[in-house]
């Protein structure tokens, strides 16, 4: 990435950022006319989805320094919002709960925050409310980097599945490897003859999928049976890998001129 092109992005970035936090209402030193901070009822927050955290799950999860969010702690206490209670496992931890008195500071809160998201959303016709909401899942998944928290689906395709595997291809071998349109071809030609050619009974594509989202693909046709045979290329190394593991042995390797690139094309085999 040249400099210019990072320049823009960081300059995007910002620019959404005072956007959004402007459009939501946090930019004020009370969150929605409340007696918090953004940080105080985020604090909230998390004590009402949690039955006994304790202050060090809340510095981790939310990454606040230890001080601040001891001050915010001890604020909530003085006020009556937060018991706390020694641990019966380990006497070094305190279990925080909100009290009755936390808990109805932060329902009025709560409702406020909905009903606000609730006003923002019925100002976009069905469509764009869909569009939003899988934008913003995607930004969550693409920056958060801890392990997925919906597991993998593998199912059978649906419609536009095999449409999107063609241009999933096409876009993905272009950004990281500089197929050129050649390969999208090649890609669409061996789709559509699986869907035109299909033998249900010995043939099977699977899509992975996450979040309703599809993010991989299988395809397997037939041949014999006794073992199943891979084309690839060497500059695939994180499928190269992912091949080996499962027991495929490479065959043969041979240099080619194909999809705009000097590649190596290999076959693999896995013998049963």
């Amino acid at each position: 990435m040249n400099a210019a092109a990072l320049e823009h992005r960081i300059a995007t970035v910002r620019r959404f950022n005072r956007f959004y936090t402007q459009k939501i209402g946090v930019l004020g030193e009370r969150l929605l006319n409340s007696p918090f901070s953004l940080t105080e009822a985020r604090v909230l927050y998390e004590l009402a989805l949690r039955d006994h955290a304790t202050a060090t799950e809340l510095r981790r999860d939310l990454g606040l320094d230890p001080g601040y969010l001891s001050r915010i702690l001890a604020g909530f206490r003085r006020r009556g919002l937060v018991s706390r209670a020694s641990s019966e496992t380990d006497r070094r931890q305190s279990h925080l709960s909100l009290t009755q008195t936390g808990r109805a500071a932060f329902a009025p809160l709560d409702a406020c925050s909905r009903d606000e998201i609730a006003t923002l959303l019925a100002s976009l016709p069905e469509p764009d409310q869909r569009r939003l909401v899988a934008a913003m899942e995607q930004a969550e998944r693409l920056l958060d980097s801890s392990p997925p928290k919906v597991p993998y689906l593998l199912r059978p395709p649906a419609a536009g599945d095999i449409g999107w595997v063609i241009s999933r291809h096409g876009a993905l071998y272009a950004q990281e490897y500089g197929f050129d349109r050649d390969f999208e071809a090649l890609v669409a030609e061996i789709a559509a003859k699986f869907i035109t050619e299909l033998d249900p009974r010995r043939e099977r594509c699977w899509i992975a999928e996450r979040e309703g989202e599809p993010v991989g693909s299988v395809f397997l046709v037939k041949g014999c049976y006794r073992e199943i045979t891979l084309w690839t290329q060497s500059v695939l190394v994180a499928a190269r890998h992912i091949y080996k593991a499962a027991g495929f042995r490479l065959i043969r390797s041979e240099p080619h001129h194909s999809f705009g690139q000097e590649l190596v094309g290999e076959t693999w085999d896995l013998t049963f």
